[in-house]
């Protein structure tokens, strides 16, 4: 990861929540059907729009947090008012404060009638329900976000069923991935610097979890062996399930761009992330940017020959929340568009 900000959001991260990512048993999906659906066992004001709820997850296995900001009336809503949602995903360190910490997205006027859910994450769960060898089980991240988040706030927080999402690195697969697995689920998706083609490069994913100590093959299986179960996440194998949802990709290059210092240092070497039959260039200072650049490019030709709506943004820039932070306010319009929401 790139800056000094997010390299040490990701090791404490991992310090506190790599164990929990070892399968304790089955967890079973949770749908709209479950009775209660999963217990709150904690909601908590943190400021005059900002709500953390802590909701007990049988498809993490453990409790999980999720922010809400919550647009204007919210807090004097009757039973049957909904808001129109935008979900922000995190990137591999799962932490929803990034948020508000890095994006300021609370000080957005734009969002003052938009619920924003900014759901917990294990670190590097990758948006998905963990293989573990073909058992299941914890972490059950898909079905956590899907089947247990959606739901509950649906019924109980005023989320209504016009959504778009967002995400920055892992999350701009999440959010993607997400949408071509579920058609119909976004109205509208952005990816900021996205893992959105994990096949074109398995040994970038190896090398991620390699890096944080855990077991690489129990995210999706092997990439030959389980190639079916890659496929069935990876949005470059779904494009066509995406021709009915507007996608937005953008990536820097892995140099240094417009909104790095003039003194940008290279990212902390992650062992194994550089294919030694494609090394990257010289003025490469961010490989994982590097990499994200040519998947995002890759699945941006995929889309257009798929006949998928598709826009891009491609520069000169590394892995870091200030090119997100300008992706998110460029494509911000266009998502509250694709809601129904007229910008202030």
């Amino acid at each position: 990861m790139r800056s000094v900000r997010l390299l040490p959001r990701l090791l404490m991260a991992a310090l506190t929540t790599a164990a929990l990512l070892v399968p304790q048993g089955a967890a079973a999906a949770v749908d709209d059907t479950r009775g209660t659906g999963p217990e709150v066992v904690r909601e908590k004001r943190l400021d005059s729009r900002l709500v953390e709820l802590t909701l007990d997850s049988a498809a993490l296995g453990r409790d999980a947090k999720v922010r809400l900001l919550t647009p204007d009336g919210w807090e004097r809503r009757a039973p049957g008012d909904r808001w129109p949602v935008l979900y922000l995903l995190a990137g591999g360190h799962g932490d929803p404060e990034a948020w508000t910490q890095d994006y300021a997205v609370h000080e957005l006027p734009e969002l003052r009638d938009v619920l924003v859910v900014m759901p917990e994450m294990p670190v590097f769960g990758f948006y998905s329900d963990w293989w573990n060898k073909g058992a299941g089980g914890p972490p059950g991240v898909e079905s956590f976000h899907l089947d247990e988040v959606r739901p509950l706030l649906e019924r109980k927080y005023g989320a209504g069923t016009r959504r778009v999402a967002a995400g920055e690195s892992q999350g701009g697969f999440g959010a993607i991935s997400y949408a071509a697995r579920h058609r119909g689920l976004f109205r509208a998706v952005a990816g900021y610097s996205g893992y959105v083609h994990p096949l074109q490069h398995p040994h970038a994913v190896k090398a991620g979890l390699d890096y944080m100590g855990m077991d690489w093959r129990a995210l999706w299986g092997d990439p030959v062996a389980q190639r079916a179960n890659w496929k069935a996440h990876d949005p470059y194998y779904l494009a066509q399930r995406l021709r009915g949802t507007p996608v937005h990709l953008s990536s820097g290059d892995g140099t240094a761009g417009a909104l790095d210092p003039p003194d940008v240092e290279p990212d902390p070497h992650v062992p194994g992330l550089e294919d030694p039959d494609a090394p990257f260039p010289e003025n490469v200072v961010s490989p994982t940017e590097a990499i994200m650049g040519e998947e995002s490019r890759a699945l941006a030709t995929r889309l257009a020959a798929a006949g998928a709506p598709v826009t891009t943004h491609f520069y000169a820039g590394t892995h870091s929340p200030p090119y997100w932070s300008r992706e998110l306010r460029s494509t911000l319009p266009d998502l509250l568009r694709a809601l129904g929401v007229r910008a202030p």
